[in-house]
């Protein structure tokens, strides 16, 4: 079948780019939410979470391993360090707490694509760290550079993804030691939305400061955050030396570090709810205090990966009750310490975008919006319980990204809204087809869907009998055919070479 089609058809998918861009043809830089937070937790169901978490900190304490810097920072602020335990005073973490900001600015290459991460804003950011990805046509297997570089033009052409984010899938053709460098670049180069950096190792977290002072210029990158980093607890109550490493290291540089709880519940924490988000807070709490105490006034951002696992099996469960009702504790947690919160996303368990992936994937990102995440990582693609980034549901994905966009706004009142002048044309009987009201107002008066079948089930035969995946196959590689990367200033182009060149030529390939 040829890639050309009438003229007719080319001007219907026109139009059709057109409504799917945002407001005014326009891509929307992130959600300001106008719709008030859902709340399930009592102020006295938060204050015994708080005291229980207070408990742990002082009477069980966390292990910083195989960071003796670290031990000294803390043991200096006045904590008691028993070998690699750290347990903490009463009031300590929310004293120190006191310096990070409720909200701050992630500065992107493209300054109209800024966004800004706390408050009631809400940011996504596609999936993070699979080691597969899979398509309709090939299948699942091993992601690649391309894999990569695909993704992130996926995300820079959604208008409903607000970030490009991090490893979007590993690209196990390049080395483990040297494929940051290739990721922080594809990002840079092929997208101008916020990006993340490496946190694999410490210096592969100096690696991406030094690329994004190349883009950005260093005086700038120390003023301002230009990435946003993953730093997960060991849980339970554990950080090891890498997360330290890189923690330390965007810290001092003043960029900001999401410190997030790895958490699936009945395996890393208790199987209830309540203890769980007790867990959570004494483990987001420390390492949050930390980058305080590492550059006063650093960006931080409270989070949690939270979800269960099936009791039967021990594999991990996706878009569970218990799942949303975690989310939603932990984003009143952070609220209480005035912190941006991370956590939700497009959660699965399934193997196919199928009927599963996006019944769990629907439960996840509506307890999303509601509850008040500020950076929603994961928001597309996620799929097999995060081992596998998947074509298809990326689209799909960002398909009800966009509903999202809409449920956050709420209900406008105005005089246009409440459409008087509508009703008094149509009165008693008649319909609003033709009324002067909905030819003013019906190009955006709906979210339109760029992958659901709405049509009749003849036109549907007619047009192949293509299920959602279906449609998501060619909605994902039209989308790579008509792909216009941004600009990117030459000279920096060829200094961010330059030096990925002279520093991948300074040590040797390794596959750790």
């Amino acid at each position: 079948m040829s890639d050309a089609a009438p003229s007719g058809r080319r001007g219907r998918s026109a139009r059709r780019e057109r409504r799917q861009s945002g407001p005014a043809g326009q891509a929307v830089p992130y959600i300001s939410r106008n719709i008030p937070n859902y709340d399930v937790l009592s102020e006295e169901g938060v204050e015994r979470i708080e005291a229980n978490a207070d408990r742990i900190l002082a009477e069980i304490g966390l292990e910083f391993r195989e960071d003796p810097e670290v031990l000294e920072i803390w043991k200096d602020a006045g904590a008691e360090v028993d070998g690699e335990r750290v347990r903490f005073p009463k009031g300590m973490l929310r004293e120190i707490l006191k310096t990070a900001p409720s909200q701050f600015t992630q500065h992107a290459r493209n300054s109209a694509r800024n966004v800004e991460i706390g408050g009631n804003n809400l940011v996504f950011a596609p999936v993070y760290g699979p080691p597969f990805v899979t398509d309709l046509d090939q299948g699942r297997r091993y992601g690649t550079i391309e894999d990569f570089r695909n993704f992130v033009k996926l995300a820079y052409m959604s208008p409903w993804l607000h970030h490009s984010g991090g490893t979007v899938c590993e690209p196990v053709d390049l080395p483990v030691n040297k494929r940051h460098f290739d990721m922080v670049y594809s990002h840079i180069k092929y997208s101008d939305k916020p990006f993340m950096g490496s946190v694999t190792a410490p210096e592969r977290a100096e690696d991406s400061v030094k690329m994004a002072q190349i883009a950005f210029g260093e005086e700038f990158v120390d003023q301002n955050c230009v990435m946003i980093q993953l730093i997960n607890a060991n849980s339970p109550l554990v950080f090891d030396s890498t997360m330290l490493g890189a923690l330390k290291v965007y810290a001092r540089h003043n960029q900001a570090c999401i410190v997030s709880p790895f958490i699936l519940a009945g395996a890393m924490s208790p199987v209830t709810v309540a203890g769980t988000l007790s867990q959570v807070l004494a483990e987001a709490m420390a390492g949050c205090a930390l980058t305080q105490l590492i550059r006063p006034g650093a960006p931080v951002v409270f989070g949690a990966f939270v979800s269960s696992i099936s009791m039967q099996s021990g594999a991990p469960t996706f878009g569970s009750p218990e799942g949303s009702l975690l989310l939603n504790g932990a984003a009143k947690l952070a609220r209480r310490l005035k912190l941006p919160f991370r956590s939700g996303g497009s959660f699965t368990a399934s193997k196919l975008p199928d009927a599963q992936s996006a019944q769990e994937s629907a439960q996840t990102i509506l307890a999303t919006l509601h509850s008040g995440v500020n950076f929603a990582l994961h928001s597309a693609g996620w799929l097999e319980g995060g081992l596998c980034s998947s074509y298809e549901k990326f689209v799909m994905d960002a398909d009800q990204l966009g509903m999202m966009h809409v449920l956050a706004k709420g209900i406008e009142i105005s005089e246009e809204t409440l459409a008087m002048d509508a009703l008094q044309e149509v009165g008693p009987g008649g319909h609003f087809l033709g009324a002067a009201h909905t030819q003013r107002n019906f190009e955006a008066a709906f979210y339109r869907s760029a992958i659901a079948d709405n049509n009749s089930y003849e036109q549907w035969l007619a047009d192949g009998e293509l299920d959602s995946a279906a449609r998501a196959n060619s909605r994902w590689k039209e989308m790579l055919r008509s792909y216009s990367g941004p600009e990117l200033d030459p000279g920096i182009d060829d200094a961010l070479q330059a030096y990925i060149t002279e520093r991948k030529a300074s040590f040797p390939d390794s596959n750790v």
